[in-house]
């Protein structure tokens, strides 16, 4: 049996899953502040619903951005937090394949243009196909004006899209044949398929060595007048 607790505050939507051998509880809130103050007591619910402990865990799954910095940062300091105290391994899924992982579930789709809005006029984008159940990369993710994506004209013809990019900048929908609307944000228990993977796999790393994905060097901002 595998138990698997998954998290993720990397864009405005916070939510927590729990995996118990093809069982799935779940939480979701979308709520641009705050996800400090919401994802524990998420997972607090889920173990407990679960009747389950840290300890009886066997590694905890997070959405490893791309996303907003803040969140994104908040994501991996919990999870290291309750796999320090735990033992846990973990598992880093990126947040736009767990999009592309959601659009299969509630769409049927196989093949999936992801697009978070990373604002500053970006984009974090990637495009993933299905294979044996688990989306995989197969346009890899980038951040990148909407402009220049759409200026590419080998980057059109996606079965589905998802994600706020599709949201904030609707000319993006000229490159899919179809929206899933209901999917704007990623959700955690989309972080499990490649999870329950990277975890048959021994592919797991130490709460030490997780690390998350930017894609975004650095941010630039303007300097206020006299500043």
């Amino acid at each position: 049996m595998s138990r698997i607790l998954a998290i993720d505050t990397a864009t405005e939507a916070c939510s927590a899953a729990l995996w118990q051998d093809g069982d799935v509880l779940s939480r979701y809130q979308v709520a641009p502040r705050g996800h400090t103050d919401l994802i524990l007591p998420m997972v607090a619910e889920l173990l407990a619903e679960g009747e389950l402990t840290l300890n009886e865990l066997d590694g905890l799954a997070f959405g490893r951005g791309p996303g907003s910095f803040t969140g994104v940062r908040i994501t991996l300091g919990v999870a290291q937090g309750l796999a320090f105290g735990s033992d846990l391994p973990l598992f880093g899924v990126s947040n736009l394949q767990a999009l592309a992982q959601g659009t299969h579930r509630v769409c049927g789709a196989k093949q999936v243009l992801s697009a978070i809005d990373a604002r500053m006029g970006e984009i974090y984008v990637g495009g993933f196909a299905l294979e044996q159940g688990v989306m995989m990369v197969c346009e890899a993710e980038q951040v990148i004006a909407p402009a220049a994506y759409l200026d590419d004209e080998t980057k059109s013809g996606w079965a589905f899209g998802a994600g706020s990019g599709f949201v904030t900048y609707t000319e993006l929908i000229s490159r899919v044949h179809r929206v899933c609307e209901a999917l704007p944000y990623p959700e955690a228990q989309d972080l499990l398929p490649q999870a329950l993977a990277l975890f048959q796999a021994g592919l797991g790393v130490d709460a030490a060595k997780a690390e998350p994905v930017y894609l975004r060097d650095k941010v630039t901002w303007q300097k206020l007048p006299g500043r």
